[in-house]
């Protein structure tokens, strides 16, 4: 892949005005931590490293549109007492650079392993937000031995059909991700802020931070096509035998919560299930305590 010196940003002025935003919201990150930048056959991958040295490793998978800054409300709690890996996707927004182009789920698959091979882990916790859920269920499926427990918090499509596009008023925002679409910026913003909508309510300044943050990154990198994550069939859902857990919020907007339980009830009854009353699909910032002690209850009952 030939790339210009300023890849994956669209200029070098791009690059820098989103580094120096990445860099100033880096200093929140409220534990100690270090970074590395990890060599895989699709680029370079940054991992942002928290927690005790001999602790279980735990990974977490960022939603599409945000980097390892997404963990921020929840790092502090889940690096106490476990070796927290945090990653920039390498085909997302943040510091990871890719030099090959990712085309479906096995790419994402590949990519995991071998950042696993190179970081060293084995019996890893791995939780994944919307996006970063449905990779960590195709990761689960074809890598069961290499982990310990799944998190699946509101995966995008995975359980349900309908995340990719979404309903009216999430699709605009999801398709600017994943095409090289121009729209008024006042748009897209105002979608982002429905999206947030029970964060708002929670921490308004905080919430439209956030908005803020999705809102350049999506102006100053390149635009690239997205695999859409698809839906797993009944006869994959019901070969997970790894230890998992499902969390979604009940006013979840990219499918139905109830449904989605539903069908986890009725074709992979093994894997638990967790409703988070007043939040949607901003359930990590609208109800972090909630989410967090359900995600810790869960790994420390299966140790």
């Amino acid at each position: 892949m030939r790339t210009a010196e300023y890849h994956p940003f669209k200029s070098p002025f791009a690059r820098d005005k989103y580094l120096k935003a990445y860099d100033d919201t880096e200093k929140f990150w409220p534990v100690p931590s270090e970074s590395k930048m990890v060599n895989t056959s699709y680029g370079r991958t940054l991992v942002r490293i928290s927690g005790p040295e001999e602790a279980p490793p735990l990974v977490l998978l960022h939603g599409i549109g945000c980097s390892s800054l997404m963990w921020l409300p929840q790092i502090k709690e889940l690096s106490k007492d476990y070796r927290a890996f945090a990653i920039d996707d390498i085909y997302d927004y943040g510091r990871s650079i890719y030099t090959k182009a990712v085309n479906g789920p096995a790419d994402y698959v590949n990519w995991l392993n071998e950042l696993f091979d190179r970081l060293e882990l084995n019996n890893i916790n791995l939780i994944g937000m919307s996006y970063g859920g449905w990779q960590a269920s195709q990761y689960a499926i074809r890598f069961p031995e290499r982990l310990n427990t799944i998190v699946l918090i509101a995966p995008a499509a995975t359980i349900l059909p309908g995340s990719f596009p979404i309903r009216p008023g999430f699709a605009m925002p999801a398709l600017r991700t994943f095409l090289p679409l121009v729209m008024p910026e006042h748009f897209f913003e105002m979608q982002m802020r429905w999206l947030v909508k029970d964060y708002l309510k929670e921490d308004r300044k905080a919430a439209e931070s956030f908005v803020h943050c999705y809102s350049l990154a999506s102006k100053c990198f390149a635009p690239k096509p997205t695999p859409g994550p698809t839906v797993l069939q009944d006869s994959e859902l019901s070969s997970i035998r790894t230890p998992a857990l499902f969390i979604v919020g009940e006013n979840e907007i990219i499918y139905s919560a109830q449904k989605a339980l539903r069908r986890l009830n009725r074709i992979a009854p093994q894997i638990e299930t967790a409703l988070i009353p007043d939040t949607g699909h901003d359930l990590l910032w609208a109800q972090t305590e909630m989410v967090n002690m359900k995600i810790l209850k869960f790994l420390q009952s299966k140790g």
